[in-house]
């Protein structure tokens, strides 16, 4: 049964007030604009609330339905409108008004977010929710406990409410999002589209990536993805950092040790720290850093990779996909999990212990981390040094198993199908 957060303070109350006024006058211009026909051709995108650009889940399903149909018109909302996308897609300002009238007139929504608060679909049309991250360590929506807050629900489930298919990649998703997203409506366990390229020979974008940035051939790259991290004050969002204690030259170092090979180091921040990032000095590791905070798409880069490194983030997961080593660097998981409320998994300062699933959140999965936990660089340099690649795959294979994990090369393919199904192409 749902357990719906509730008001805490007068403040709040409020605030809540305000925002469902302007959510009512918001979805009024989406009544108007119901004067124009549905066109079934027509598909509209957004990712990140209008930040994103030619990128994540949505990228891989357009670059499908674009193959299987040229003629499909497609827009994408942006918030920057130098961002690139290919010829075939047609940039679109992330305003109400502009909402109002594409959603209106589209046949399919692609969505990796959020709808805002306001938003109205019509009869008739299509929405296909691909979330942002599928397995991971953060909680979410409801399953945050008091962390989510009462606006934060009514935002959720007003876009829950209008989903026609979320993509998942696993049992453990669907048992997740029906919990964590205000969700009741129906799945497609088909995979992660922006995984596909995981798979298989991903020898073009090995080359590709170190072609880019005047790398040897031969050499090796980690990269290293803090989670995004968001909090906030007197009802408005913002992005956070903290300095990372990670000493990325006794990494390189231990990586060569264990694997071999001149290693280097490929960052990617959330695109509003990266200049925090620039403000680290490293004399000894100035030409073996590469900075890829500002790409849009992280996959391509991604799977040019032979490493990866994070706290919490949920790319952990999609970078295992591709069969590389994934080390994860938790230095403050106490702090972390009380912010977020609660953690996917049982975290702890006890790296020698097995790390299982969250039970209080799904007591009949049983499943164990297959990822090596570090809480400081020392533990961190135990793990890379003592890495045993038959366990590890041993582990994966364990995991995938007990999560029912769709891992493949055609989840593009299948959505892709599913939306032109609908549009009747």
């Amino acid at each position: 049964m749902e357990c719906t957060p509730g008001i805490k303070t007068k403040q709040e109350k409020i605030y809540i007030t305000k925002r469902k006024i302007k959510a009512f006058f918001n979805s009024i211009c989406f009544y108007i604009c119901r004067i124009f026909p549905i066109d079934n051709n027509l598909v509209s995108v957004c990712t990140f609330e209008g930040r994103g650009g030619f990128g994540c889940n949505p990228k891989y399903i357009i670059q499908e339905l674009h193959k299987n149909n040229p003629n499909c018109k497609i827009v994408w909302f942006v918030n920057d409108r130098n961002k690139a996308f290919p010829d075939y897609i047609k940039k679109v300002p992330n305003t109400l008004i502009s909402r109002a009238y594409w959603l209106s007139k589209s046949k399919v929504w692609i969505d990796n977010y959020r709808k805002p608060y306001g938003t109205k679909k019509r009869k008739g049309q299509y929405y296909i929710n691909t979330w942002h991250a599928n397995m991971g360590f953060k909680t979410i929506g409801l399953l945050r406990g008091e962390a989510f807050s009462y606006m934060a629900y009514l935002v959720s489930k007003n876009d829950s409410d209008m989903i026609d298919d979320l993509v998942v990649d696993s049992d453990y998703c669907e048992i997740m999002f029906r919990k964590g997203l205000v969700y009741n409506g129906h799945f497609l366990k088909v995979g992660q589209p922006r995984c596909d390229i995981l798979h298989g020979d991903r020898l073009y974008y090995i080359n590709k990536f170190r072609k880019e940035h005047n790398l040897p051939h031969d050499s090796k790259v980690v990269m290293f993805a803090p989670t995004f991290r968001e909090g906030a004050k007197k009802g408005k969002r913002f992005v956070f950092s903290e300095l990372w204690t990670i000493d990325f030259e006794r990494l390189l170092n231990n990586l060569e040790i264990r694997f071999g090979g001149k290693w280097y180091l490929c960052v990617r921040v959330h695109p509003q720290l990266a200049s925090t990032f620039k403000e680290y000095k490293n004399e000894k590791l100035q030409d073996r850093i590469i900075d890829e905070s500002q790409a849009d798409d992280m996959y391509e880069i991604l799977a040019g990779m032979d490493a990866f490194i994070t706290d919490y983030s949920s790319a952990a997961f999609d970078a295992s996909e591709a069969d590389i080593p994934v080390f994860i660097y938790a230095d403050d998981i106490e702090k972390y999990m009380n912010d977020r409320g609660s953690l996917l998994w049982e975290l702890s300062d006890d790296t020698e212990k097995t790390v299982s699933n969250n039970p209080d959140i799904e007591p009949d999965i049983n499943a164990v981390l297959p990822f090596l936990i570090a809480i400081n660089n020392h533990s961190l340099e135990a793990n890379i040094l003592n890495f045993d690649m038959a366990k590890y795959f041993d582990m994966l294979y364990r995991f995938r198993t007990s999560e029912k994990l769709v891992c493949n090369t055609k989840a593009s393919k299948l959505v892709a199908d599913v939306i032109l199904e609908k549009m009747h192409i």
